[in-house]
């Protein structure tokens, strides 16, 4: 019994609702998170119950109500230099060592197993691209990735809600999706939050791709959007806007 798997509390509907959302969210603010996902968000959330649709509305709220330039200029802060808020899950239980190199091969796997080709540019343990592939291709694997990463997601959470960010929401809702933490996610946690990821000059050869560093940020500002089926729920809005 102890090695299986806890089951989803929450419907397939809501699963991916709340996790598109939270994908949109926490992706680098551009003109069309304003002008378009903002509002696909909020009609989700409103469908949601409170425990997963409330923190979103808040943190679309707060996006939406400052400029985009200080938007992106937040997140870059937060995501790019603080190491307790990266949204790459593989980095908080094996930081830039060559057993990340392996984790990653692992999500990659996990990906083909759904018939799911990952762009090689991208690092397939972004939140983003975990939570959009949760959503839209597989629920079952997705919530296996973040069942297997939880307790980073847990750092994350209390990281970001301790610096009071305006991203806080988006990944409490993602929490609020899954079972609560067992003793021994607790004690990961804690000693997550304590220690910190583990650091070894080796960067991330066995993957064949570059390592998380200034380089990888400075493209973008933050992690590529990954090129996913179109989310259903802003193809449900626009097929009725046309």
């Amino acid at each position: 019994m102890s090695g299986r798997r806890p089951r989803p509390a929450w419907s397939r509907e809501q699963l991916t609702y709340a996790w598109q959302s939270a994908s949109l969210l926490l992706d680098y603010p551009d003109e069309r998170l304003l002008d378009e996902d903002l509002t696909v968000v909020r009609a989700a959330a409103a469908a949601l119950p409170d425990r997963l649709g409330a923190p979103l509305l808040r943190v679309a709220d707060r996006l939406a109500g400052v400029p985009l330039a200080e938007s992106q200029a937040a997140y870059v802060e937060t995501f790019d230099n603080r190491r307790r808020c990266n949204l790459f899950l593989t980095y908080f239980a094996h930081g830039d060592t060559r057993k990340r190199g392996v984790a990653l091969l692992r999500f990659k796997q996990t990906y083909l197993r759904a018939g799911y080709v990952l762009d090689e540019a991208e690092l397939p343990d972004h939140l983003c691209v975990v939570l959009e592939f949760a959503a839209t291709v597989d629920h079952r694997l997705g919530w296996g990735l973040l069942l297997d990463h939880r307790a980073g997601l847990e750092l994350l959470r209390l990281a970001l809600t301790d610096d009071d960010s305006p991203w806080a929401g988006a990944v409490e809702a993602v929490c609020a999706t899954l079972p609560p933490l067992r003793g021994d996610e607790h004690e990961a946690v804690l000693r997550l939050a304590a220690e910190g990821p583990p650091a070894e000059e080796v960067g991330l050869t066995p993957y064949g791709t570059p390592a998380f560093d200034a380089t990888l940020a400075a493209a973008r500002g933050g992690a590529v959007p990954a090129d996913l089926p179109m989310p259903a729920l802003r193809a449900a809005r626009r097929g009725a806007e046309s």
